[in-house]
């Protein structure tokens, strides 16, 4: 983005100052970067906090007479991940629920950081939504090779018939590459484009004008999250599909 933010600034600053003690020049750490190093932090310590605070909880009251809020909240999170793991790939999928989840979340937070003064959204930038959708690529290809063996997945490109395979193949092939790019992509498009809108709006009438857009983004940060995490689900199912 052409307008610097504050908090990647102070960041940048920090380092730079803290590098030069020891004699060492680094230049700007980018503020995707930046902002995707922070994401992380918020997820892990909201997370190790929330679950520190449910321990405590239990351990002072034997029968808890009814969960707290958070507890809920959280317990609502996981029952979404489950059922839409449930639906796409079957109750064997839950063992890939760690990962889906915690990308899925990070995407989710990665989005609505831009909504915040000073922040900006790491999935508004391209190299980090290309990371997460190679890292899914290479996840799902990895999973479907555990499942199957190497060589009863690569049957899976050959199509139905071994003399269809010459033409099956390369469409596959094809197929399967352009699966990161349109996740990438897809993402990078709607997140840089509405932080895009808001930041004009905001320059022209600040304060009120952006604040309808801003409720927009927030819903369109959850949806795009959740279309990542669905399509994810989807290259899962084929590729670990039974029918393979």
């Amino acid at each position: 983005m052409e307008h610097k933010l504050g908090t990647v600034e102070l960041i940048n600053g920090f380092f730079k100052w803290l590098f030069s003690l020891f004699g060492i020049h680094i230049g700007e750490i980018p503020s995707h970067v930046i902002m995707s190093f922070f994401a992380t932090l918020l997820i892990v310590v909201f997370f190790r906090l929330v679950v520190k605070k449910m321990i405590r909880e239990h351990s002072e009251n034997d029968l808890v007479k009814k969960p707290g809020k958070m507890q809920l909240v959280l317990e609502g999170i996981y029952k979404v991940f489950q059922s839409l793991i449930d639906d796409f790939v079957g109750e064997e999928g839950r063992k890939f629920m760690p990962a889906v989840a915690t990308l899925g979340i990070f995407i989710a937070v990665s989005n609505l950081l831009g909504l915040l003064p000073e922040m900006g959204s790491p999935t508004a930038n391209l190299n980090t939504t290309v990371g997460c959708a190679v890292f899914i690529f290479f996840y799902y290809h990895y999973q479907g090779v555990k499942k199957h063996g190497f060589l009863g997945y690569l049957k899976t490109f050959m199509g139905p018939a071994w003399w269809l395979a010459i033409l099956f193949f390369p469409i596959e092939i094809i197929s399967h590459f352009s699966r990161p790019l349109s996740l990438s992509f897809r993402l990078f498009g709607n997140i840089f484009g509405e932080d895009y809108v808001i930041i004009i709006i905001a320059s022209l009438i600040p304060f009120i004008a952006p604040l309808p857009m801003m409720a927009f983004a927030i819903f369109t940060s959850f949806l795009q999250a959740f279309i990542f995490v669905m399509l994810s689900l989807v290259y899962l199912s084929g590729a670990v599909s039974e029918e393979h």
